[in-house]
């Protein structure tokens, strides 16, 4: 049996993972990651790279299609085959080796296996042929496990073998009919992703009085009438109560209202659960399968000796990649900060060892056809937090620089201010292209600008940027 010891073992080689051992071996301390499958995790390979891909193509399509003069050039048909080719190309053909070299570069070691807490600061690898390498580490063990996809307790639903997110973002073929259970992220960009790609019948069932819950409601409203337009049936309030996979292969829904439907696959997507069941977090005080509470700097609040961390969405915080990665490099920066005795400024907001962001500046991007595009918090949210907020709402079809972009160009913004600080607390944006426009206002929110100097910065003309111009207009400015 191996033995080795690192300043930092890092369980998880997802995007968080490798973030969190650069971010402590530039603070000069060394660094180990434990991967049981393949070197950059679910985000390189089932699910942000492969699910962008399979929706870019058709988006630039109907992009094309949307201006004139360039529609009638974009006559042909989408091109499914060349589409999935690309979406093969964008998850390294499921193989890892450009990552692992990446690795190489950054002087991060790699041991592949299985890694499981064994005591304070000690992980067992297991690798496939049965071998264990016993890891210690001076100062931090990290869980970056990320999560799985939850199935519903739903009589049959487990026989059916449905697709989760990872058979839905590597499926080589349309099927002809599909059923999502869902109304989340994962459910309507595979909705649009599959219709888009041939599917003939897409019917979305989702338990909830709307899509997208978490946003602000015309969000939903606005992507389930695309929907409609599209031939993407809708199915809100609606209770999942069987699913039996038939003799031909179909699968079999029952509804509660009665109505069965039938489909060639199923994709539940429904939620996740944390990849925390098989890491002897028994062994250190902690229950196997929970989610993991952390502070600030990441560190797991109730393990005595302060060594333990949990980065990404293991922590429960923001289930979303570039959340997980802002999340590394605060782990990452703090641990090497502990380990070396500089400067630990965790217990100070928007520090840099401290995961501010977290809290209420959380962007997210929905790729669906329109896009949804949303930072910081919504009207409700801010309301339940007892801020006194004002709404203010404009059609971005009305700008100039969108209907340059696409003829007939339909958007909404709402943007969320915080009336005693003069500062926004929020923006949702709902259009064409509107997931490149976020940014701008992810700053102003994170950098709590005034109003009255946001006023000054100038958008140009005729760009959809200037649509700040034009909430700030309708606020009162």
């Amino acid at each position: 049996m191996a033995t080795r010891t690192y300043d930092v073992i890092v369980i998880g080689a997802g995007p968080t993972g490798e973030n969190v051992a650069d971010r402590a071996v530039r603070g000069g301390l060394s660094a180990v990651v434990v991967e049981a499958e393949l070197v950059g995790g679910e985000c390189s390979y089932w699910a942000c790279m492969p699910s962008k891909a399979l929706l870019r193509s058709p988006q630039a399509l109907a992009a094309a299609q949307a201006v004139g003069g360039a529609r009638q050039g974009a006559v042909g048909p989408l091109d499914v085959a060349a589409t999935l080719a690309r979406r093969d190309a964008f998850a390294s053909h499921w193989k890892d080796d450009g990552q692992v070299r990446w690795l190489d570069g950054a002087h991060i070691d790699l041991v592949r296996g299985h890694g499981r807490l064994t005591g304070e600061r000690q992980v067992a690898v297991t690798a496939a042929d049965g071998s264990i390498v016993e890891l210690t580490a001076r100062h931090a063990v990290v869980i970056a496990t990320g999560t799985r996809a939850a199935l519903p307790p739903i009589p049959g639903l487990t026989d059916v073998r449905p697709w989760t997110s990872r058979a839905a973002t590597s499926a080589t073929a349309a099927p002809r009919r599909l059923l999502i259970l869902g109304g989340g992220v994962v459910a309507c960009e595979m909705a649009t992703a599959w219709r888009a790609l041939g599917t003939a019948e897409v019917t979305v069932l989702q338990r909830a009085a709307r899509l997208i819950p978490g946003t602000e409601p015309f969000a939903g409203e606005m992507l389930a009438a695309s929907f409609e337009a599209k031939g993407i049936a809708v199915r809100l309030n609606t209770e999942t109560t069987r699913a039996a996979r038939r003799t031909d292969g179909s699968v079999e829904v029952a509804l509660a209202d009665g109505t069965m439907l039938v489909a060639d696959e199923l994709l539940v997507a429904t939620g996740r659960t944390p990849s925390t069941d098989d890491l002897g977090l028994d062994t250190v005080g902690l229950k196997p399968g929970s989610w993991l509470a952390v502070d600030a700097s990441q560190r797991v609040t109730v393990v005595a000796g302060g060594w333990l961390y949990a980065a990404g969405d293991v922590n429960h915080r923001a289930l979303l990649t570039h959340m997980g990665k802002y999340q590394a490099r605060v782990c990452g920066d703090v641990i090497a900060a502990r380990a070396t005795g500089k400067p630990d400024t965790s217990a100070t907001a928007w520090s840099k060892h401290a995961d501010s962001a977290d809290e209420r500046a959380v962007p997210q991007v929905i790729f669906t056809d329109p896009e949804i595009a949303a930072v910081g918090l919504s009207e409700a949210d801010a309301r339940r937090l007892g801020l006194r907020v004002r709404a203010v709402d404009y059609d971005i079809g009305h700008v100039a620089g969108a209907s340059l972009y696409a003829d007939g160009y339909v958007g909404r913004a709402r943007m969320v201010v915080d009336e005693d600080r003069r500062v926004i607390v929020g923006v949702t944006l709902v259009g064409p292209a509107v997931g490149e426009m976020i940014h701008a206002a992810t700053i102003a929110v994170v950098g709590e600008v005034p109003l009255e100097r946001l006023w000054h910065a100038v958008p140009s003309y005729p760009t959809i940027g200037e649509l700040w111009l034009r909430l700030l207009e309708t606020y009162g400015l």
